[in-house]
């Protein structure tokens, strides 16, 4: 699409940034001869026609949302049009990164630069406030680093404006659950307080360089957020006590916008933001493990014991360093010697998963498939299939009748599920992986062929390539073996494809199918539509 005319004024220059709902390029607008930045709807194209009009609705409200703003901490939106039957947002180009991508490359922020970011998201969100919006997806992809200096907040893709009727389904949860306040979890309506929750958790993981209540799963994350108290900064410094005031539990006791910006505003200073002090948890001293500091178990207004934020001109703790995970995954990901499972198969996996001899290959209870219309996921569904949602978060359409299998159960970050009609015989294989031990699939595939070249009787690679699925970087890689009498109960010439990608918040995704290589032309053509019809959430 590069260089594409885009309603006879945007010419199309490269894509510089992408995500679960669109991906956003970089134009010339060809009438007012400067730069603009264009968001594209793309995930119109993966999903049922019944919920493409939904999705429209939600990036027009985008554009009416960001456009009732006016703010300098807002990016600008210049115009909203129409073409190939998908609305584009034209916005002010942002020359820069996101405090995401600024945290992945350095690290961690510094505590008085990330208090200068937190004050100028806090004056977009009071002048959203102010205009009757919440942005409900604040989050560190959605704060803009401008080379400038400047701090911008965009994406107000799934925002709330004061008087419209709701565009979400019921009991839909919206935004991306790290950053979830915890009355959103709980099915309660969101407040301006929830978006100052998820400033409070934004800054945080500027400071300590992970998110506060990331777990190995979704459901987990979520629990976490309603149940646990995230674990003590240690980079925080002065900002420590203003994450703690923003991130109360209940809305009624987090500072106001006000309040909030006050405090920030002096941390940015150098100076200790003394109103701050009131909402820092006090009490009985405990240990804790994970960042071998002193924590605490009670409210403010309790006798104080301890805190576990230190004071300015104390020295800050070395990162600890992270230890190898022993784990395998390579063989998780893609377990090409146990690739056609059988009862032979699934033990080997388990022994070299853990060292286990116990089989790890589970029943569980299968997802309910559901009957949704067959056109629209980039292209139309074979009669017969239906709409399979997995525990696991994704969904992804097969013949109807395929059983589920669990081959790896959840452990330190990695969940792994066979879809087959005939007891392995043929199958479609999904991992999840929310801890990678590699910053990029193709790396991962490349160890993985080594070792397939190594323990694979009559391995052949077939192709590996560097391809863009689901707008992000992914790997395509495509071998034969020979299966052995001895690993599964399938032996014979086998076929398998991989795809793997990895997503900006660290995900590694691997869709894999294999089958006897007198089967591949049916197979191969099944595992076209599964890509297509494949969705990470569900939801």
């Amino acid at each position: 699409m590069q260089g594409l005319l885009i309603a006879g004024r945007y010419r199309l220059a490269d894509t510089i940034g992408s995500g679960g709902m669109g991906r956003v390029w970089r134009a010339h607008d060809e009438v007012l001869h400067r730069a603009v930045a264009i968001k594209e709807l793309t995930a119109a194209l993966y999903v049922s026609e019944s919920d493409q009009e939904r999705l429209l609705h939600r990036t027009r409200a985008e554009a009416r949302a960001a456009a009732r703003i006016n703010h300098s901490a807002v990016v600008t939106v210049h115009d909203v049009l129409d073409h190939d039957a998908r609305p584009w947002i034209v916005m002010e180009l942002v020359e820069g990164r996101s405090l995401a991508d600024a945290v992945k490359a350095d690290g961690r922020v510094e505590p008085v630069e990330a208090a200068r970011i937190g004050l100028w998201v806090l004056r977009a969100l009071r002048a959203a406030h102010d205009a009757g919006v919440l942005h409900r997806d604040v989050k560190p992809g959605n704060v803009l680093l401008s080379h400038d200096g400047r701090v911008l907040l965009t994406d107000f893709g799934i925002a709330q404006i004061e008087g419209d009727t709701t565009i979400t389904r019921t009991g839909e949860v919206v935004g991306s659950v790290d950053y979830l306040a915890p009355e959103r979890v709980r099915g309660h309506d969101p407040g301006p307080a929830s978006d100052l929750w998820a400033l409070g958790a934004t800054l945080y993981t500027a400071v300590e360089g992970r998110s506060p209540f990331r777990r190995t799963s979704p459901l987990g994350t979520m629990q976490a957020v309603v149940e646990e108290e995230p674990a003590a900064p240690v980079h925080a410094g002065a900002l420590g006590p203003v994450l703690a005031a923003l991130l109360r539990k209940e809305p009624a006791e987090r500072p106001t916008a006000a309040q909030a910006e006050q405090m920030l505003a002096e941390v940015a200073e150098g100076r200790r933001a003394s109103a701050a002090q009131a909402y820092v948890p006090t009490g009985p001293v405990r240990y804790a493990p994970e960042t071998g500091t002193a924590g605490t178990g009670t409210r403010a207004g309790q006798t104080a014991a301890a805190t576990p934020y230190p004071p300015l001109t104390a020295p800050v703790p070395a990162a600890p360093v992270p230890r190898k995970r022993h784990r395998l995954r390579t063989f998780a990901l893609v377990v090409a010697l146990a690739a056609i499972v059988g009862g032979g198969g699934a033990v080997a996996l388990q022994q070299w998963n853990s060292g286990s001899p116990s089989s790890s290959s589970s029943e569980s209870p299968a997802p309910t498939p559901t009957s949704s219309p067959t056109k629209g996921v980039q292209g139309a569904i074979p009669a017969g299939w239906v709409r399979y949602d997995d525990p696991l978060g994704f969904s992804l359409y097969l013949p109807k009748g395929w059983d589920r299998t669990v081959s790896i159960e959840e452990k330190d970050g990695l969940a792994q599920v066979d879809y087959s009609p005939d007891n392995g015989r043929t199958l479609v294989r999904v991992a999840v992986d929310t801890a990678p031990d590699f910053t990029n699939s193709y790396d991962h595939m490349r160890q993985l062929e080594t070792k397939n070249q190594k323990r694979l009787k009559d391995y052949t690679t077939l192709s590996m390539r560097q391809e863009i699925y689901r707008d992000q970087p992914s790997v395509r890689w495509e071998y034969t073996w020979t299966q052995l009498a001895k690993d599964s109960l399938f032996a014979g010439p086998y076929r398998a494809l991989d795809v793997a990608y990895m997503t900006p918040d660290s995900v590694e995704y691997a869709l894999y199918t294999a089958s006897p290589a007198a089967d591949w032309d049916a197979t191969s053509k099944r595992f076209t539509t599964v890509l297509r019809s494949w969705q990470p959430n569900h939801s």
